[in-house]
C-alpha cells in the first residue's frame, strides 16, 4: 500500500475561523480516490490517488476556497514514523513535537537545532529535517503560532504543521488499522 497511497496536508484551514470547511465531506467527495481523513486539520490519506497531479486537481476543484496542498509519498511518511525521530525520551507536559511539511524539500537557511525566539525563551525549536519533513516541538502558549510561521522563513518555502500524534494515526490507517 506504501508504493502508491499518498498524504496530503493543506495549509491554513480550519484555524480561527478562516477558510473553515469539513474534512469528512471533503472525503467523502473524493471517495473515487479512497480518501480518509484525519481529524480537522486538513490532512487526508489518500489510498487509491492515480495520477498525483490529477488528484491534486480534483482535491483543489472540491475545496470552497484556495489553499496550499502539500502532498508526501505514503512510504516517506511510513519511514520516518519507523525512525522515531523524537526517541523515547519524555518530554514536559507543556511540549508538544511537531512534523512540519514544505511545499518542497529543502536545506535550511539556518544551522539547525534553532529556537525562536531565542534559546533561553524558545517558544518553538527545530531539531532536524530531512527531505520535505521538518521536526521540532514547541511549548503551549499564545504566541506560539507567530513563531511556528518562522519555519517558512528558516527553509524559504511555505510550510504546514501537524502534531506528532496526528502523524502517527496517519501511520495506522496507511497499516491499515485506523484505531483513532
Amino acid at each position: 500500500m506504501f508504493d502508491v497511497a499518498l498524504v496530503a496536508f493543506l495549509r491554513g484551514v480550519n484555524v480561527g475561523g478562516h477558510r473553515t470547511f469539513r474534512p469528512t465531506v471533503l472525503a467523502r467527495a473524493l471517495a473515487s480516490y479512497d480518501v480518509v481523513n484525519i481529524g480537522a486539520a486538513g490532512t487526508f490519506v489518500v489510498r487509491k490517488p492515480g495520477a498525483r497531479a490529477a488528484f491534486r486537481a480534483a482535491l483543489l476543484r472540491a475545496l470552497p476556497f484556495d489553499t496550499e496542498v502539500m502532498l508526501c509519498d505514503a512510504r516517506d511518511l511510513a519511514r520516518i514514523v519507523a525512525k522515531n525521530p523524537f526517541g523515547a525520551g519524555l518530554r514536559p507536559p507543556d511540549v508538544v513535537w511537531f512534523v512540519s511539511i514544505l511545499s518542497r524539500p529543502v536545506r535550511p537557511r539556518v544551522e539547525l537545532p534553532a529556537a525562536f525566539p531565542s534559546d533561553d525563551e524558545w517558544l518553538v525549536r527545530v531539531v532536524a529535517s530531512e527531505g520535505p519533513f521538518v521536526f521540532g516541538m514547541y511549548r503551549r502558549a499564545p504566541k506560539t503560532i507567530r513563531y511556528l510561521g518562522e519555519i517558512d522563513k528558516v527553509f524559504d518555502v511555505s510550510a504546514t504543521t501537524r502534531n506528532w500524534n496526528t502523524i502517527l494515526a496517519v501511520a495506522r490507517v496507511l497499516r491499515g488499522r485506523p484505531g483513532l
